[in-house]
């Protein structure tokens, strides 16, 4: 009996237990339910949309929806907490008038943002990386902006047929909440590559046969197909993408220029082929929707193959001028699958203009002399690259001309793209057995 009595008491302290143990993990998990905290909020705001980031201490299931008279967005986040600073609007801001926040059924954070129009909003979470921790992205698109963006049909319509300027697209890498890569002393790289390519277009405007388009003009972050997107919609004829390099070992240096790889070229061809948006695009000039599978595959290789030549051409010119600015990391141009590089029909390159991670080129970087001196660089050899080439404006390659004399930088596919006509047929007309040419060699153009 006694023995039976000590097993019972030992049975109801373990029972005690495992009950204060139980109540201690609800209590923990309801602790750490509660404690996730928005401890930061910052804007930031684009030409088309305004991008609030959320800071979290740990992810968080939210909610957006938005209210009408007055329009306002209401952000809900589960068992949350603000802990940060309310950013404040200038009075001329476009989309936001203020921001409030308070908790909602004891445990929750409601988030109200006080609109001037109404918006199309879109969220995601993201994760940490070196630079934050968790965040939740709201993008704010005004319903105006948003619908004609919906509607717009990007085309790339033959541009030198449209205009009489080359147009140069200069794309500032990074920007906004992105701010790549940043050096010892606190410099940001979305800072210095966006000041070197302001001077950069400083310097294409100054040219009379040139016209520049920043793709990114202020700081804030553009998805990097969208970049590919906007030098199309200006109808860009070149487009350059500025960075600046960072690596681990602390001693590395100079400058590289990039063009697209042979793999990264086939794989947004594949792409475009099975896309319907942008087989109704135009490449080069040609709608790709009408055509069937294998003539549309041609003639997107003979817009590759030109694009290529013609983007080898301008990097090896950047890189020649990049060499008397100071040291160059990389002798000869380096191919990398950029996805800012897969633009089909505008011949494309990307500058690392220097180390950020070396203490010496961040130096560099940050001065304005020195800005302006790669800016140059780049300008001269883009000058270079398009002083050998004529726009189809000209009178010397109308597609109406009969003949054409072969300039300095031309290759027999980028000839058959400028006017229309197949390579074979090209080389069929002219009884050649490669795409060999010589400058000054005159070829019949098959109509």
């Amino acid at each position: 009996m006694k023995l039976f009595s000590n097993n019972f008491k030992l049975i109801e302290h373990v029972s005690m237990l495992m009950l204060v143990v139980f109540a201690l993990s609800i209590s923990t998990t309801a602790i750490a339910a509660a404690s996730k905290k928005v401890d930061s909020l910052r804007y930031w705001t684009a030409p088309d949309h305004t991008r609030l980031v959320f800071g979290l201490s740990s992810p968080v299931v939210h909610k957006v929806f938005s209210l009408d008279n007055p329009p306002r967005l209401v952000v809900d986040l589960n068992n949350a907490k603000f802990d940060a600073v309310v950013p404040a609007f200038t009075t001329n801001h476009k989309v936001v008038n203020q921001i409030r926040q308070a908790s909602r059924n004891k445990n929750d954070l409601r988030v109200v943002i006080d609109l001037k129009t109404a918006v199309k909003a879109k969220s995601f979470v993201l994760k940490p990386n070196d630079n934050y921790g968790h965040r939740l992205v709201v993008d704010l698109y005004p319903k105006q902006n948003a619908e004609a963006k919906q509607h717009a049909v990007f085309k790339k319509s033959v541009s030198s047929a449209q205009h009489n300027k080359w147009v140069v697209a200069i794309d500032a890498g990074h920007g906004g909440e992105d701010p790549g890569a940043q050096g010892h002393r606190g410099t940001r790289e979305k800072e210095v590559v966006l000041a070197i390519a302001k001077k950069l277009a400083t310097l294409v405007n100054q040219q009379p046969n040139m016209q520049a388009y920043l793709v990114r003009s202020g700081d804030y972050y553009i998805g990097l197909r969208e970049r590919m997107e906007k030098a199309r919609k200006a109808k860009a004829d070149l487009f350059v993408s500025i960075h600046a390099d960072a690596f681990k070992d602390q001693r590395a240096r100079g400058s590289s220029v990039y063009v697209l790889s042979t793999r990264g070229a086939s794989s947004e061809a594949a792409r475009w082929l099975a896309k319907s948006e942008n087989a109704a695009d135009l490449v080069g000039g040609v709608s790709l929707d009408d055509k069937d599978g294998m003539l549309a595959s041609v003639l997107l290789d003979l817009s590759q193959n030109h694009t290529e030549d013609a983007s080898a051409k301008v990097a090896s010119e950047v890189l020649k001028n990049l060499k008397g600015v100071g040291h160059v990391h990389k002798k000869q141009v380096q191919r990398a699958g950029f996805m800012v590089l897969k633009s089909p029909d505008i011949p494309s390159i990307l500058v690392e203009t220097a180390f950020i991670s070396n203490k010496d080129e961040e130096a560099k970087l940050r001065s304005p002399r020195h800005q302006m001196k790669m800016a140059n660089a780049i300008m001269k050899g883009v000058k270079t690259y398009f002083a050998h080439q004529r726009l189809p404006s000209e009178p010397t390659i109308r597609m109406a001309a009969a003949t054409y004399k072969i300039q300095r930088g031309d290759t027999l596919s980028g000839i058959a793209q400028r006017h229309r006509v197949s390579l074979s047929s090209l080389k069929k007309a002219n009884d050649m057995r490669s795409s060999k040419i010589k400058v000054g060699q005159v070829i019949q153009i098959p109509s």
